[in-house]
């Protein structure tokens, strides 16, 4: 087992304990669970029975397993009986110095001389917590995030007097868990992820304490403009109120600058309204764990999502200077930890260092000392070149990002789930040729702006009006545009998350490889407007998944799952959407390794392959995309989808 561990026992069967043991005895560690509750226990039990049941149901695991995970888990009472063979303690009480310290001593008295002590606490320093023990040396912070079957990171933070040998084990059993290690190399209060968060669920606090929006406002803009999973009000609600402003006033305690401590989270957890747990917390739950907050998305455009996140720049500016992470393991950690779909710092690239200090300097009105930007802000928007990014984003609508070997070409309009406008295909092609010449760019991703989209093909607006030889024209020169990215003499990754339909689609099989987000949806749907494809959608598609494969989606205009793409050809990989920027950019890596003018030869020779006669077969559909502009059929296609009804198509 990892680092030599084989019994593991975890002390506090409360939220967060019962999921650790869970963890613990599905990568097969012998886990003692205590709790001086009997009533907890049993929750517990009954809790991890629920999730592994409802894992059973994914395909995370086999059914079969269930009872055979549950059968390594014992409870207990006593916590001198729960660690007395253990070779890890992991202690799980309430975030509370004095009862953690208390619980700490006894641990370390009952426990075996060669075992490592732990603690989750998610805010506390380590080396304050050591000094309990008479074993500082095998004292270390392993910090799980909720629920800790499903968050993939775990913090690890060794004490001033954590052995070297400690930490080694440490991670060891982490990775054994399947997770991802984070170090905090400082043992800083809240250590790295709560460090950023707590701030974050502070400043949304404020926003509303001080009447500049409503809290599902707050919440709206963070999880559909940002593409976090939960809004912060959400988050509290989820976590609970009473856990939350405990941590709060733990740090406040110890740090000052880290966060104000809104007066609204005192104000709820004084009332008893801690969220889920008590039915009532920021919104109202029918009871104990039930329901989620409504939280409505055309609520999303009435906060700037800087606003709440910008105080968090400068907790990872001081992060980065004491050396607690680097930002590289601070983007993965919040991607992981937290959901940012780019890590944290990639919302902040693409907001930029002036905004993010003008948003900082405005608020400075109400705490100059706490809202001054930090010293090192601009340090870590130049260690990831934001400068030189700030040049090459001139492009509006159309983002070019250059991070060599790579480069990402984002179609930037998420709004409008990155539909396509004439000055966008302009732009996308001024990139291509920016990035010809580029010997340090050796693979190029095209990706969509957002979660929701990769692109939904041309903006339906642009069809109206137009005559049979305007729409020739546009074909033609879209497909020009999108000839340059076939032809293209490096490698091309189009990076599919969410709807990738119409021109969209055009765009990415003209691309050398499709991986795509498991979340998303493929197709050619213009044959429902009484249209088809008219920029080499029907001829590529052809070459890439038969002849009947591609009838069968252009005729039905069937718009089909990342999983049955895969089956049929059209997508080389999917991935799971948690992953999905990570490996995106490990296949990129991996292709950038490869010999460039090698690359192009081959992809002149593979694109001539199954050409014959391909270019009459363009010519033809060029000539009759524009045709169908004289038809009575297309102008009611594109009324009813304006409409928002079934089209009644005449045959005209």
């Amino acid at each position: 087992m990892g680092g030599g561990i084989e019994k593991v026992t975890v002390i506090g069967a409360g939220r967060m304990g019962h999921g650790i043991a869970q963890v613990a005895a599905m990568a097969g560690y012998m886990v003692k669970l205590m709790d001086i509750d009997l009533g907890a226990l049993e929750r517990a039990l009954n809790r991890i029975r629920w999730s592994l049941r409802k894992l059973a149901e994914k395909g995370r695991i086999e059914a079969g397993e269930i009872e055979r995970i549950l059968a390594r888990i014992r409870t207990s009472t006593e916590i001198a009986e729960a660690v007395k063979d253990s070779d890890l303690v992991i202690e799980c009480v309430p975030e509370n110095l004095e009862i953690k310290r208390k619980v700490l001593a006894e641990i370390d008295e009952s426990s075996q001389q060669h075992a490592i002590i732990s603690t989750n606490t998610s805010t506390i320093p380590i080396t304050e917590l050591a000094s309990a023990t008479s074993r500082p040396n095998k004292f270390i912070g392993i910090h799980f995030f909720n629920p800790p079957q499903l968050i993939k990171l775990v913090e690890i933070i060794p004490g001033e007097m954590t052995s070297e040998e400690t930490l080694r084990i440490a991670e060891e059993f982490v990775r054994s868990l399947g997770k991802e290690v984070l170090i905090c190399r400082k043992d800083l209060p809240a250590f790295i992820i709560n460090r950023i968060l707590l701030p974050i669920l502070d400043e949304a606090a404020w926003i509303v304490k001080r009447g500049e929006a409503e809290i599902a406002e707050v919440d709206s803009a963070i999880k559909y403009r940002v593409g976090l999973p939960m809004g912060p009000f959400e988050l509290m609600d989820y976590i609970g109120l009473d856990i939350v402003y405990s941590a709060m006033r733990e740090v406040k305690k110890r740090d000052s600058r880290l966060i104000l401590l809104c007066p609204l989270i005192k104000e709820y957890y004084g009332r008893g309204w801690w969220g889920r747990i008590s039915g009532r917390g920021f919104y109202k739950y029918l009871g104990e764990g039930a329901g989620r907050a409504e939280v409505p998305k055309e609520l999303s455009e009435k906060v700037d999502p800087l606003t709440i996140l910008a105080p968090s720049a400068n907790i990872i500016a001081r992060l980065v200077k004491l050396g607690a992470a680097s930002l590289e393991e601070i983007d993965k950690a919040t991607k992981l930890a937290l959901g940012f779909p780019k890590g944290i710092m990639g919302f902040f690239r693409e907001v930029g260092y002036h905004r993010v200090v003008e948003e900082l300097e405005r608020k400075m009105g109400y705490d100059p000392e706490y809202y001054k930007p930090d010293e090192h802000l601009e340090e870590i928007f130049k260690l990831e070149g934001g400068e030189e990014k700030a040049e090459s984003e001139k492009m509006k609508r159309v983002v070019l990002q250059r991070k060599p070997p790579i480069a990402w070409i984002i179609l930037n309009r998420p709004e409008k789930l990155n539909a396509l406008t004439n000055e966008m295909m302009e732009d996308l092609d001024e990139a291509l040729k920016n990035l010809e010449g580029d010997d340090e760019v050796r693979v190029v991703v095209i990706r969509g702006a957002g979660e929701n989209a990769f692109s939904v093909g041309a903006d339906i607006n642009l069809f109206k009006g137009l005559s049979r030889e305007e729409a020739e024209k546009e074909s033609k020169r879209w497909k020009e545009i999108i000839d340059d990215i076939e032809s293209f003499p490096k490698p091309t990754i189009a990076a599919i998350k969410g709807y990738c339909l119409g021109c969209g689609l055009e765009i990415a099989l003209a691309c050398d490889f499709r991986l795509a987000s498991s979340n998303s949806i493929l197709g050619q749907p213009e044959i429902r407007l009484g249209l088809i494809p008219g920029a080499g959608g029907t001829q590529r598609l052809v070459k890439l998944i038969g002849l009947g494969r591609a009838k069968e989606l252009l005729m039905l205009g069937k718009k089909i799952s990342a999983e049955e793409a895969e089956r049929i050809g059209l997508v080389n990989m999917v991935i799971p959407p948690e992953d999905f920027d990570e490996r995106v950019e490990g296949f990129a890596l991996t292709l950038a390794e490869g010999p460039p003018i090698a690359f192009n030869l081959l992809k002149q020779a593979i694109n001539l392959a199954g050409s014959y006669r391909i270019e009459e077969g363009y010519r033809f559909e060029s000539e009759a995309f524009g045709r169908l502009f004289e038809t009575e059929d297309l102008r009611e296609g594109i009324d009813a989808f304006l409409s928002k009804r079934r089209p009644r198509f005449k045959g005209r």
